[in-house]
């Protein structure tokens, strides 16, 4: 088993297994499997689940299955060198005591998005559950109904609230849900309103929910917090970092800037969205709130570590000094229609494969825009619904991740950068020949 290139004591632990298994069934009358054939599809699926390089070929940008954003080349050099030596984490080189971690991201922060504080910690999901820890727990959070998620892994609202100690007080209906319904929720045990963007759903048709802004003032004069869990990370909705009006396809997406100028008190959102940085979840807003969120002692299990701290700094630094349009995320999202074709046919031409080219749509992905799509030219493949095709594609050295589409295979160059073009190619020739 030699071409298996695992630990050989996990080799060792999975052949014992797999004698032990046949010796067992041999005693108990059951049909014998070859122990060797056992131990051998039993290490293939371990060497399969093993951490590895994939070629994103869905058109999917921020598969959550495959690590949503990429990092820009700087934030992971950065990331790497924060892992493999000591960095003034926590350390204030100005005094030489103990510092605040984060706490040049944090104003980095505070600048992008016009608030008062900033908070990091490891994912949004956890921002959300600290905020009402910290700020709800024995009270009462008034949230519509329509806005109950559940987002990928089963990871369900109102389980968060139970979580949290939190009670949650569902108002107004699925589809429509005014200010009237908010303001009939208040009472002496209302700790917070919250208002959470549906990130991978919309809700069409007759509807009418209480905008940002409504609520926002409201609570100003309730002297209730207000926090607006994001999702999505966009910093602003007129995305000035990318030439021309704001892409069609992020209409709905909320801004946490203008959220911010609205007078939300916290806002919260993700770092590895349209962020475009690493797995974290950020808050800004109010000092006063923010420091409540930060003295909790939730705060520190939910910390950033010292590489994804150094990776989101950098992806921050580039929104900073207005060069957000180079990170990955962005890189993909606005790639022109034609360069992507002229892509698609010479990698159709070099792979050799009896295939066509057609138009069609990517996705943002990850929970962000869910009914919006950008126009891609795709590779189609007809014999895709033959699924040994898709898995050759999977079993390449570095596999090629593609997508299923009426019975077809599509290969979508979108999320691929265009050095890993002829490595696409030879697949899809591999692929073909086998």
């Amino acid at each position: 088993m030699s071409e298996i290139v695992l630990p050989r004591s996990l080799i060792v632990d999975v052949v014992r297994a797999a004698i032990e298994e046949a010796r067992a069934n041999g005693q108990n009358d059951q049909p014998v499997v070859d122990p060797e054939a056992a131990a051998r599809r039993a290490l293939s699926r371990l060497e399969a689940s093993r951490p590895r390089v994939v070629i994103n070929a869905t058109g999917v940008l921020l598969h959550t299955n495959l690590g949503r954003a990429p990092l820009v080349a700087a934030a992971a050099e950065a990331a790497r060198e924060a892992a493999v030596g000591f960095g003034n984490v926590e350390l204030d080189q100005s005094t030489g005591g103990r510092g605040e971690r984060g706490a040049y991201l944090h104003e980095l922060l505070e600048g992008l998005t016009g608030a008062e504080s900033a908070l990091v910690v490891n994912n949004n999901a956890g921002a959300l559950l600290l905020a009402l820890i910290s700020l709800a727990q024995g009270g009462e959070v008034p949230i519509s109904r329509g806005e109950l998620i559940e987002i990928g892994g089963s990871y369900r609202l109102p389980d968060l609230f139970g979580a949290a100690g939190a009670r949650m007080v569902e108002v107004g209906t699925t589809n429509r849900t005014r200010l009237a319904d908010y303001e009939a929720a208040i009472n002496p045990a209302t700790a917070l309103i919250l208002k959470v963007h549906p990130s991978n759903y919309r809700i069409t048709g007759f509807t009418e929910e209480a905008s940002v802004s409504a609520l926002a003032g409201w609570a100003r004069a309730t002297a209730v917090p207000f926090v607006l869990d994001a999702g999505s990370g966009l910093l602003d909705d007129q995305v000035p970092w990318v030439p021309g009006p704001p892409p069609g396809w992020l209409a709905g997406e909320p801004g946490v800037r203008q959220a911010i100028e609205a007078g939300t008190d916290l806002v919260l959102f993700s770092g590895d969205k349209l962020f475009g940085g690493p797995q974290a979840g950020v808050i800004v807003g109010r000092g006063d709130l923010v420091k409540r969120l930060a003295n909790s002692p939730v705060a520190r299990a939910l910390r950033l570590d010292g590489p994804t701290l150094a990776a989101l700094t950098v992806t921050a630094e580039f929104y900073a000094d207005g060069r957000g349009a180079a990170l990955p995320f962005w890189v993909m999202a606005v790639a022109g229609y034609p360069e992507l074709e002229r892509r698609a046919r010479s990698v159709l031409v070099q792979s050799g494969l009896d295939a066509r080219i057609k138009p069609s749509l990517s996705t943002p992905g990850g929970g962000s825009a869910p009914d919006g799509g950008l126009p891609s030219p795709v590779i189609v493949v007809d014999r895709g619904a033959d699924s040994a095709f898709l898995c050759l594609l999977a079993a390449e050295p570095i596999p090629v991740l593609a997508r299923r589409e009426s019975g077809t295979l599509i290969v979508d160059l979108r999320c691929v950068p265009e050095e890993h073009d002829a490595y696409v190619a030879e697949a899809l020739g591999n692929a073909c020949r086998s």
